[in-house]
């Protein structure tokens, strides 16, 4: 069973705010999903317990920050909001735990603030992460030897990753579930979630004009019709006469939908189809390269490795679904 531990930090108190990324992590990973997944991931809540807060409310741990080493997974939601806006320092407490599990070989992960604890603890030094985009100009002057990338919803730098707030931190958790358990799972979990099932880390973090795909009238029929015609040669044209609109439109209303471009989230469903596809069925990899839109299996292994960070055959092993063997009739 994969360990998660969640490190509930409070110094003042636990705001609302801070709440929200806590309970992302404990809605994904702490409620067991058996039909999906048996075993599921066993989560700990870790905290330092100092007591009554001044201000906010205060939350009771059952285990101690000393808890987090010896998980295969750590998670900080959240800082105290005067580390990431009045340039406090992280709890030394809590920087020692996260030292500690990294050294044990933990996947060390943090949500909007929680950036600024894997940064004090040095573990950030030298990679790719994202805060929430109102707090990145301050973890890139704090921490300068971290690369702070404020324009994608996460980062996935193998055994540690970062997200953006809010809602990015349930994309980024999301995630972890498709890395561990496979597509199949997490596309079911964020369908009783009722989020996207994918977004992907590279998806901008700010957009302009945010238009919820799914309520525009044009884009919405479009983009189901190309979801069902991934193996056709689709280009921007196609879907663009779809939507009745021209590609130069599409294109732009497409952007400020989803942060992507048109031919990166078709790139997306692409890849998420082949996973699917090999997670469920038994076809080669050269007909699920056609299926799925990508052309030849070189292709598709190219994409996938550089997108998932395995090949589609190692997928394979890890996440194909068992199959039932049907009875053989009586002879």
């Amino acid at each position: 069973m994969h360990t998660v531990a969640v490190a509930v930090v409070e110094d003042s108190g636990i705001s609302l705010y801070d709440l929200y990324e806590l309970s992302i992590a404990c809605t994904v990973f702490g409620n067991p999903q058996p039909d999906l997944a048996d075993p599921w991931y066993e989560m700990r809540l870790c905290g330092s317990n100092k007591g009554a807060p001044a201000v906010g409310f205060s939350l009771s741990t059952p285990h101690g920050l000393d808890a987090l080493a010896g998980a295969d997974t750590v998670i900080v939601p959240s800082v105290p909001a005067a580390c990431a806006e009045d340039g406090e320092d992280v709890p030394p407490d809590l920087v020692d735990a996260l030292r500690a599990a990294a050294d044990s070989g933990a996947r060390m992960v943090s949500l909007c603030t929680g950036a600024f604890a894997l940064a004090a603890a040095g573990l950030l030094d030298g990679r790719r992460a994202t805060a929430h985009w109102q707090h990145t100009a301050a973890l890139a002057e704090r921490y300068p030897k971290v690369l702070v990338d404020d324009s994608v919803l996460y980062t996935d730098d193998g055994n540690v990753l970062t997200s953006a707030g809010a809602a990015a931190g349930l994309d980024l958790c999301l995630h972890l579930v498709r890395r561990d358990l496979g597509a199949r799972v997490a596309n079911q979990l964020a369908r009783r979630l009722v989020v996207p099932a994918h977004r992907t880390g590279g998806q901008a973090q700010f957009i302009d004009l945010p238009v919820p795909e799914t309520d525009d009238d044009n884009l919405g029929p479009a983009l189901q019709w190309a979801t069902a015609h991934l193996h056709e040669p689709l280009t921007v044209e196609d879907m663009a006469r779809r939507a009745r609109l021209s590609p130069r439109t599409f294109y732009r209303r497409l952007q400020e939908s989803t942060g992507t471009t048109p031919l990166q989230w078709l790139l997306g469903r692409r890849l998420a189809h082949a996973q699917s596809l090999l997670e469920t069925t038994d076809l080669p990899v050269d007909r699920i390269s056609e299926e799925s839109g990508l052309g030849t299996a070189a292709n598709l292994r190219r994409h996938f490795t550089l997108q998932v960070g395995v090949s589609p055959s190692e997928y394979r092993r890890n996440f194909a679904a068992p199959r039932t063997r049907l009875p053989q009739p009586l002879t």
